[in-house]
């Protein structure tokens, strides 16, 4: 069962990604370039954050201060990622085949946003895929048999969110919005620090607000780029 597991699991947390990729990304070399550029950035926040909890030596066991300066770092380095698209912005119109990844501003947030979340998926999930594919990892070291589903599922919702809190983030700072700033970082602090009740196998307190939060923050970003009820209801009977 290891291995039908582990392609479950793998299938859960980057299916809907990886089609989200073929069929708004992958067409496009600039977008794919954008995204790869994202998903780098977002390492230099993770080489930050570890370096930090590195020389805090007496908080090194204290996980929830390892996790709030890491979203701080990711929130930082997300704004620089703005900076550099928005001040790039004529540059990549003159070499972009669709216009399209310029012309409208929530592309731009959307595709490095992904990026941001792909990367920040794999990071989470990539150690607890290699222990699943066997054998014998049914309730690893002791714990729950829904151990690995869950981990897949928040890996999931953290790369939907990324990808839904850019658009708001971007198009928060071409609006001078903070209260959409501070959603994105609070929300963010929120839904990282829920996470650590996994230690304590309290899976449903940490999926199912995540998942609010992830719907919420879908709805709002669909607002931002501008999402109507009518344009939805069109999208959903293909018209």
């Amino acid at each position: 069962m290891t291995l039908p597991e582990f392609f479950g699991c793998t299938f859960i947390a980057f299916g809907p990604p990886f089609a989200l990729f073929i069929f708004t990304i992958g067409h496009d070399p600039v977008r794919i370039i954008i995204l790869i550029a994202a998903a780098f950035f977002w390492l230099l926040s993770l080489l930050l954050s570890s370096l930090l909890w590195f020389a805090v030596i007496p908080l090194r066991d204290v996980l929830a201060f390892g996790v709030i300066f890491s979203v701080i770092f990711q929130e930082c380095f997300r704004y620089i990622i703005y900076r550099i698209l928005r001040s790039t912005e004529q540059g990549l119109h003159a070499v972009a085949e669709d216009t399209r990844v310029t012309d409208n501003k929530h592309i731009l947030a959307y595709v490095s946003g992904l990026g941001f979340g792909i990367i920040s998926g794999m990071f989470a999930l990539v150690n607890v895929l290699a222990d699943m594919s066997g054998p014998g990892t049914m309730g690893l070291k002791g714990g729950s048999e829904f151990f690995f589903i869950t981990s897949a599922a928040q890996a999931l919702s953290i790369i939907l969110l990324h990808t839904f809190w850019s658009v708001i983030f971007f198009n928060a700072f071409d609006t001078n919005n903070y209260l959409h700033i501070g959603y994105v970082v609070g929300s963010h602090l929120f839904v990282s620090l829920l996470t650590l009740l996994n230690a304590e196998a309290l899976y449903i307190a940490t999926l199912l607000p995540n998942y609010i939060v992830t719907v919420l923050t879908g709805v709002l970003a669909f607002k931002v780029a501008g999402g109507t009820s009518r344009s939805f209801r069109k999208f959903i009977t293909c018209q």
